[in-house]
């Protein structure tokens, strides 16, 4: 019986999970109003807690990096199917950061530290009103120092201390500035949420070969950081796809709570009216065929005529009128 009872718990469970609305407003709200999203640039918050001693060489690497890997989330983003089309937008990001972020917050909420952004409102509106969108996604990578526990290669050895790492957060905004969603989510029953990568790490060879009961802390090297973010993922045949690893982990946890059920209407014109984003999947329509509008007379048909007995010689090239070689005119597909 007590089996019985924890079999249903477990059931019920997995159906409210299933049924979990990750977003902070209703769901059929949002892919109702949501059709068309844009993508930001990837922001750097050069103001947040990055205290590495090479930030200056680093902050080009991690820029250089989100260029890169935008296209890879806009892919994500259209593959779910919540929407029309999504396209990530060409702007400076770190003057359009300014001009958009009202301030920041570090946040502890439900054990998970994080730094919260907010945006000013009428900004935001501007934004996705020039650009011819329903909502904007904002993404944002920034620093935070923060109490963990890093163990060793062989697991043997660990170090509770402070380390400086990078984090990413995102929120997808309205035309008014409502949060539509944000990134950690904590609507959902699991709580995780992990850095982007760790600036630091303990050396633990160092005190083990000098024989030392204090480990020091060092900071990782910029080209170090930038192989550890640019390593490939490993499919279940252990080969390497062209996906890499840390971001790619990070935009699949990001759309596994964006997708949803809900049932998406058709796009109407009304909707779509003066809102023209490149959609990310292309899709060829089939052409019209022409109708022709007036009846058409059937005639009897002309009785046959004896076929000859001798097929004529074909008439020379000369005697053939200019008209008859003509090439036929080119058909241009429509486009």
């Amino acid at each position: 019986m007590k089996r019985l009872v924890v079999v249903l718990f477990f059931v019920a469970g997995v159906i409210s999970g299933c049924a979990q609305n990750y977003f902070n407003v209703p769901a059929e709200n949002f892919a109702e109003n949501v059709r068309l999203l844009g993508i930001a640039p990837i922001f750097i918050d050069d103001d947040s807690d990055i205290i590495h001693p090479q930030k200056d060489l680093l902050l080009p690497i991690i820029s250089d990096l989100n260029r890169r890997f935008e296209p890879l989330l806009a892919r994500k983003l259209q593959s779910t199917g919540n929407f029309y089309g999504v396209t990530t937008l060409a702007d400076d990001p770190r003057q359009l950061f300014s001009t958009l972020m009202s301030r920041r917050e570090k946040r502890d909420d439900a054990s998970i530290e994080y730094n919260k952004y907010f945006w000013k409102n009428d900004a935001i509106g501007s934004y996705i009103k020039n650009n011819h969108i329903d909502a904007v996604m904002v993404v944002v990578i920034s620093g935070l120092t923060k109490n963990s526990k890093i163990y060793s290669s062989n697991l043997l050895t660990s170090l509770e201390n402070n380390f400086n790492f990078l984090t990413m957060t995102a929120q997808i905004l309205g035309s008014d500035g409502t949060v539509l969603w944000e990134y950690p989510n904590f609507r959902r029953q699991l709580l995780t949420y992990s850095p982007l990568v760790n600036l630091q790490y303990p050396d633990f060879s160092e005190s083990e070969a000098n024989l030392s009961r204090e480990t020091a802390v060092r900071f990782k090297s910029p080209d170090g950081i930038r192989r550890t973010l640019e390593k490939k993922k490993i499919d279940l045949l252990f080969r390497e796809t062209q996906e890499p690893e840390i971001y790619g982990k990070f935009f699949d946890d990001m759309t596994s709570l964006i997708k949803h059920s809900v049932e998406k209407k058709a796009p109407t014109v009304s909707t779509l009216e003066g809102k023209q984003p490149a959609p990310a999947v292309y899709q060829p329509q089939k052409a019209i065929e022409p109708v022709n509008s007036s009846p058409t007379t059937l005639e009897p048909a002309a009785p046959i005529a004896d076929v000859p007995q001798s097929i004529p010689e074909p008439k020379s090239s000369s005697e053939i009128p200019d008209n008859t070689l003509t090439a036929p005119e080119e058909i241009v597909p429509a486009r």
